[in-house]
């Protein structure tokens, strides 16, 4: 859970979902393409206005495929962020400073790469020149990925994204 007051009120942080695993579902829509139908359940811990202690979801792919997502800020410590990936003949697992193809380490980061990629936005916030390789379209689409999950998890029920 992040040291900000802030953080907790989920009108003002947008929760866990919006806020933190967005990142993993905009990597997800990178490899595996765009969400059709969420399912998000939140824990019945979560105290009414805070964000939710931990979620599980179900997306379906309009490819096809399914994937899972589970959320959790009931540590003190960051536990695990990554992105696991099996599909026809592979297997991948991403995280914040590694990719591992079939079970082989493949790239380990120095963890300079979120360093560089947080004063890539701190630039582009403060309007100077930045290394911005999403476009706002693509990374709108993902901020609705993860609003549709939110929603989802708020009503406790299925949510069919529009394309």
């Amino acid at each position: 859970m992040p040291p900000v007051g802030w953080w907790l009120d989920a009108s003002r942080s947008g929760g866990q979902i919006v806020e933190q695993a967005v990142h993993v579902l905009d990597l997800a829509r990178l490899l595996v393409g765009e969400v059709s139908m969420v399912h998000a359940v939140p824990a019945d811990n979560s105290v009414d206005g805070e964000v939710d202690r931990a979620t599980a979801a179900v997306l379906r792919f309009a490819g096809g495929a399914a994937g899972l997502l589970a959320t959790s800020c009931l540590l003190a410590h960051k536990h695990r962020v990554g992105l696991e990936v099996c599909a026809d003949g592979i297997a991948l697992e991403l995280s914040e400073t590694r990719l591992v193809v079939d079970g082989e380490r493949v790239v380990e980061d120095d963890g300079q790469a979120k360093t560089r990629v947080d004063r890539e936005f701190i630039n582009a916030v403060q309007g100077k020149p930045a290394d911005v390789r999403v476009p706002y379209r693509e990374a709108l689409r993902t901020h609705r990925l993860a609003l549709a999950l939110a929603r989802s998890a708020a009503e406790r029920r299925p949510v069919t994204l529009d394309d």
